[in-house]
């Protein structure tokens, strides 16, 4: 009998790090999610990880990781510069994996690996062109085009959470003031909470939380809130207009949304597509729609980063 080929997927975040050892066809055997600012260092992380999976009886079975990080460079193995992440500077991921493991080790971007996620198991699966927006601690993008995953000449292709959409707007973690991610991500809806000037403001739920999460705007907005119902008008607004310009650029079948933001479903993807479309060019009007990820949380980034183990381009 001919033994599986494992791979193991690894989607470090800004917040969390899930990981998961995955089939050649798609299933998942195990999988857990850890906090990302538990471990000091990326070694930490490392040797956690090791020790979970070296006790299962599949082990040998692993035949390469896949990891998708914020900042991931495809090329060079490494993380640089992640400005969502407690380990500053340049990270060599794939080099500290490979050498826990003794496995090879491919890291990409975390956006990137969402797309792959998509395209070979979730709501892309049938598609060539479209944009992964990823939408957790900051917003990122996977694009893919004509079947491939870009990447650019230096691998960082599909920075669309650092495109910026407001002369001098919000401060953002890279430095540069008015990103889109400062806007249209977890901590961009955060920030609109006390940011965003609104008549509504006064009698809104949120003010009785002491520090108010995402998940607890989109609680709010489900219980008729009118502050946290603009907010998100705001953030799909926000989102809209910035994928109208995107259009211009890969004219994709579909942007997928994916992450923690787009749990708040359909009804907020109909609301960024409306907005998409009232600023589009004409030519693309009404043809590229906005999805959300048919793939339950962050199994995506997690069957993406395996499935560049077993589908290396």
């Amino acid at each position: 009998m001919l033994t599986e080929k494992l791979a193991l997927g690894i989607d470090i975040g800004g917040t969390n790090t899930a990981f998961g050892v995955v089939s050649e066809d798609g299933k998942i055997l195990l999988e857990e999610s850890v906090s990302t600012n538990d471990f000091e260092t990326a070694d930490k992380l490392a040797n956690y990880i090791y020790s979970i999976l070296s006790k299962q009886s599949y082990f040998s079975q692993l035949i390469g990781i896949g990891i998708g990080a914020p900042n991931g460079n495809r090329f060079k193995g490494n993380i640089e510069f992640a400005p969502n992440l407690i380990w500053k500077g340049i990270v060599p991921l794939a080099q500290i994996f490979e050498k826990q493991f003794g496995l090879l080790c491919i890291v990409d971007n975390d956006a990137n690996i969402a797309a792959v996620g998509e395209m070979k198991f979730g709501a892309a699966r049938n598609m060539k062109n479209f944009v992964t927006i990823t939408l957790g601690t900051g917003l990122g993008s996977g694009v893919i085009v004509d079947g491939k995953l870009m990447h650019g000449a230096f691998g960082f292709a599909g920075e669309y959470g650092h495109v910026r959409v407001e002369k001098d707007g919000r401060l953002c973690g890279c430095g540069r003031k008015g990103c889109l991610e400062t806007y249209v991500s977890a901590t961009g809806v955060v920030r609109s909470i006390n940011e965003m000037p609104s008549d509504k403001k006064a009698s809104s739920t949120l003010n009785a939380i002491a520090h108010p999460t995402s998940l607890d705007v989109v609680i709010a907005a489900n219980n008729n809130d009118a502050f946290a119902i603009e907010i998100l008008d705001y953030t799909a607004k926000m989102l809209g207009e910035a994928l109208a310009d995107f259009m211009c650029f890969s004219n994709p079948e579909a942007f997928v949304l994916f992450g923690g933001l787009a749990k708040v479903g359909q009804a907020f993807a109909q609301q960024v597509e409306a907005y998409m479309n009232a600023a589009a060019l004409k030519i693309y009007q009404d043809k590229t729609k906005v999805v959300i990820s048919t793939i339950q949380d962050h199994n995506a980034a997690i069957l993406g980063a395996a499935a560049l183990v077993f589908h290396q381009d």
